[in-house]
């Protein structure tokens, strides 16, 4: 079978308030992707600013903007220069009170040619995203690119087996997270490493069941908490692409900024799903309870 290797590039970098700059380092770590020959760029969530969802304020919904906007704007001039695609997460403006956590694709020719609208939405202590974000209504759709067909799916998303496997459904050839993740400094060392495992396994895992590649993009660095009671986030990093069998490809540190880089097949999901035909064997006709919130007994 016919190789077709992708060179992927993921910007694993800190957030602060000043916009410009966050984005200024996001384009830096662009171009030196490209400049490792990367087809294919993956940035982290929500990646011009800090992870404001540890508070609630209202102010905050100010920073949100239009797509198409300025961000598109930048980002696809950048994409059309270098001639490459990329994965973007953008606080959305919809509407007046109407507003998205928002992955974009924007084609090499700078043109953005999709995005999805984060379908889970938590709201769980430092991570309050219900009072800012509306769930998605684009569904699990991939996005068609000149790279591949890409299954983006956004943070919370990737514990979801769901999702992934909707986007396999779909005919994606890649599952893309961008993601925004880290610990309680107050939990102890052994709490932590549970944590990132579990993190890492579950997304590893979605790329076996569906005999996909998998690219996952974290920040790094700790953010304080807004509030007086709660100990700030410390954004685990660690940054991964994964082959269709789960195997890691490249990893990047916890706590550093990194251009992470790897070369995935596109043509081994073929392969490896000619000896693990799970989407041939699973019992669609056996599967309704799955929507139902819970099976009472």
């Amino acid at each position: 079978m016919k190789e077709r290797k992708l060179i992927v590039g993921l910007v694993q970098h800190a957030c602060g308030e000043d916009r410009r700059a966050n984005l200024d380092k996001t384009i830096a770590g662009i171009r030196e992707a490209a400049r490792r020959g990367a087809q294919l760029v993956l940035l982290q969530e929500l990646h011009t600013g800090v992870y404001f969802c540890q508070s609630e304020d209202t102010a905050r919904f100010d920073q949100a903007e239009s797509i198409p906007g300025p961000t598109t704007d930048e980002l696809g001039a950048v994409a059309k220069e270098l001639g490459l695609v990329i994965v973007a997460s953008l606080f959305e403006r919809r509407a007046p009170g109407l507003y998205h956590n928002t992955a974009v694709v924007l084609e090499k020719d700078g043109n953005l040619v999709g995005r999805y609208r984060k379908m889970h939405i938590p709201d769980d202590p430092g991570f309050y995203e219900k009072f800012y974000f509306t769930p998605g209504d684009l569904g699990f759709e991939p996005i068609d690119t000149s790279v591949g067909r890409l299954g983006v799916l956004v943070c919370w998303d990737q514990w979801y087996p769901e999702a992934a496997r909707l986007m396999a459904l779909a005919g994606a050839e890649l599952l893309l997270y961008p993601t925004a993740i880290g610990w309680d400094p107050a939990d102890d060392e052994t709490e932590k490493a549970r944590q990132r495992d579990a993190w890492v396994t579950i997304q590893r895992a979605h790329g076996v069941a569906n005999g996909l590649p998998v690219l996952s993009c974290n920040r790094t660095g700790f953010e304080p908490s807004p509030l007086a009671d709660a100990g700030g986030i410390q954004f685990w990093g660690t940054s991964f692409v994964a082959g269709p069998q789960g195997e890691l490809l490249a990893e990047a540190p916890v706590d550093t900024e990194q251009v992470l880089m790897a070369e995935v097949d596109l043509a081994r999901s073929e392969t490896v799903r000619r000896i693990w035909p799970f989407l041939r064997d699973r019992r669609i006709d056996d599967y309704g309870d799955l929507l139902k919130r819970y099976r009472d007994r």
